[in-house]
Parts: structure tokens; C-alpha cells; sequence
């Protein structure tokens, strides 16, 4: 349903029950009568045409885009002048009707119950209005904000695709000169790990196990290459495994581990996974890999630190500030990546 259609509903079926309700409670003191029925009935369509014409106002002037402070003025002098008019209107009513009773009907204290009633009426009315107004605007602006932040998740994501497939390949090319047998075995990895690639497309967050099986094709694949320079040390704990983290982003950090830390050094080094539950149910991975951050104002080549930025914007889009992501130096041999994922619902 519109918002134009929901409006008229409310507003009839609003007004409509302020002129049953009334006559309920009439009823319960004496019995009704036709004239009681026209009277109710009238001030049920004053209120409703005049908080029409209210509407009509704010729509008309843009209420809506002023300033808190403005509006909350401009708001109460409406009320207050339809209250006037509104007591006005049920004096008129009631003459006609001829339920008029005069001098009682005069009374300043009359006057100001009634007064202080329609007050109460159109400030329920204008409350109800402006919230329902700001709850739906925050809502559009959240969905639109998911909707912003999707697809930035698919642009990262789609940046990946093309670099962790070079390197891929790169992998299995070194391969086919060196050892064809070995080759052989680093295709059916590769094949895994390109399936992986295109199944995890259309997912914004994946179980930790599945991303650890794709590590480990990947990791095999360049223990081929590399042999007895890389060693590979896992140490992950069993409950991580449900936890969901963006696709290919441990993927990523392993990849950056090799290409910046491991294929630089002659004698090779380690990488170590580790994977673990903190006190409040965070997930941490750890990545260690042999080799050194440049120091900082180290001209980087092109591309490069491309993989980090990706996953800390990743991280940031999916999780806010909860998640969190950092990158050192551990002693003068290793470089530690470290990423806190926050404890998630079901």
C-alpha cells in the first residue's frame, strides 16, 4: 500500500472511531440520541477536514525540510489555531443542532476544557503525523544506504575476482615447465579454488569453513611451487567454523603473504592461519607470515595494497565499527595480520 492510500485510510478510520468512541461512552451514561449522533459525527468531519488542511499546509510550505526549532513553533501556533477554531466549530455545531446551552456553554472554563481538548486532539494528530513521517524517511534512508553499500560490496568483490585468478594461474603456469605431473595435481586445485571464486559471487558474508578449504586448495598449490620453502601451519579452532566473513577476504590475506612476504625471501618462510574465539564471542584470524612491512612512505608499486584496502572497506561496509583489521611487524622476521570479526545472531 501507498503512503497516499495509508493516509486516507488512517485518516478516515482515525476520525471515524473519535465519533464511535464518543457515542460509546455517551451511551454508557444515557441512552443516544439522533441529534447526539449528527453532533459526534459533525466534529468527527471537523477534525478531519481541518487536519487535512493541515496536511495541506505542510506539504505546501515544505514544513518538513525546517529547521527542528521553526518547526516545532510553526507546529504549535497550527495547533493552537485550529483549537480556537475547533471550539469555535462545536459551539456552531451545537446550535445548530440546537444542543446550545447558554450562559453554561460561555463559561471561560467551558470554553478553555474544550479548548485544552481539541489541543490535546490536534497535537496527538500532528505527534502521529511527523512521526510516522521521520520513521518512514529513516527507513528510505536506511534501505538506500543498504542499497549504496551492496553495491559497493560487489565492485570490491568483483575487483578481487580478476587478481586472485592471475595469481591463480600464475601459480599452475610455473608449474607446467618445472614439473608437469605436479601441474596436473595444481589444476584440480586451481579448478576448486575457480569454483569457489564463481559460487561465492552472489554472497556478501560465507562460513569460515568454506573459505579455510579454499585457503588450504590455494596454499597446496603454492606449496607445489614453492616445495620445501614454505611451511604451513594451521590452527583453527572448531567453533570458528560457523562464523561468516566476507568472500575471499582470508583468501586475500594469504595471497599478500606470498606475493609480498614469502616470494621475496631466498630461503622462503612460514604462514600460519590461526582462528579463535575471544572472551566476548568475537572471532579473531590471525595471519603470520614470514617477511617485513616497508616501513611507511615507501613509494608502493602499482596495484600494490590493493588486496588490504579492499577487505578494511569490506569489513567496514558489512560489520561498521565492530569489526576491525590491522597489519605489523611481529619482531624483525614476521608480519601479523590481524582480524576481529564481531559475535553474530543465530
Amino acid at each position: 500500500m501507498n503512503k497516499n492510500k495509508l493516509y486516507w485510510l488512517l485518516q478516515i478510520f482515525g476520525w471515524l472511531s473519535f465519533a464511535l468512541v464518543n457515542l460509546f461512552f455517551v451511551s454508557m451514561a444515557r441512552g443516544i440520541t439522533p441529534i447526539q449522533i449528527g453532533a459526534y459525527f459533525s466534529l468527527a468531519i471537523v477534525y478531519f477536514a481541518s487536519t487535512h488542511f493541515f496536511r495541506y499546509q505542510i506539504k505546501h510550505n515544505s514544513w518538513l525540510e525546517f529547521p527542528t526549532p521553526k518547526l516545532i513553533s510553526h507546529v504549535l501556533t497550527a495547533v493552537l489555531i485550529l483549537s480556537l477554531m475547533n471550539t469555535f466549530s462545536q459551539i456552531l455545531i451545537n446550535w445548530i443542532f440546537g444542543t446550545l446551552h447558554y450562559p453554561q456553554d460561555f463559561r471561560p472554563l467551558d470554553l478553555m476544557v474544550n479548548l485544552f481538548t481539541s489541543f490535546l486532539f490536534y497535537s496527538l494528530w500532528s505527534l502521529l503525523y511527523f512521526l510516522f513521517y521521520f520513521l518512514d524517511n529513516y527507513n528510505s534512508s536506511l534501505q538506500y544506504q543498504a542499497r549504496i553499500n551492496e553495491i559497493k560490496l560487489i565492485h570490491l568483490r568483483n575487483q578481487l575476482n580478476p587478481h586472485f585468478i592471475f595469481n591463480a594461474l600464475n601459480s599452475v603456469r610455473a608449474l607446467v615447465d618445472e614439473d608437469p605431473l605436479k601441474a596436473k595435481s595444481a589444476i584440480t586445485q586451481l579448478s576448486n579454488i575457480l569454483r569457489y571464486s564463481l559460487v561465492v559471487d552472489k554472497h556478501k558474508t560465507i562460513p569460515l569453513s568454506e573459505e579455510m578449504k579454499t585457503v588450504k586448495d590455494y596454499l597446496n598449490l603454492e606449496s607445489i611451487r614453492f616445495e620445501e620453502r614454505l611451511k604451513v601451519i594451521y590452527e583453527v579452532e572448531p567453533k570458528t567454523n560457523q562464523y561468516r566473513i566476507p568472500p575471499m577476504m582470508l583468501q586475500t590475506i594469504v595471497e599478500n603473504a606470498i606475493k609480498h612476504g614469502i616470494s621475496n625471501l631466498m630461503k622462503g618462510g612460514i604462514i600460519e592461519v590461526k582462528c579463535t574465539i575471544g572472551l566476548l564471542d568475537d572471532l579473531y584470524i590471525w595471519v603470520r607470515n614470514s617477511g617485513q612491512l616497508k616501513p611507511s612512505g615507501t613509494p608502493k608499486k602499482k596495484g600494490e595494497g590493493h588486496g588490504i584496502a579492499n577487505t578494511i572497506q569490506r569489513l567496514k561496509l558489512i560489520f561498521g565499527n565492530k569489526a576491525s583489521f590491522k597489519i605489523f611487524n611481529y619482531g624483525n622476521e614476521f608480519v601479523v595480520t590481524e582480524i576481529k570479526i564481531p559475535k553474530q545472531k543465530g
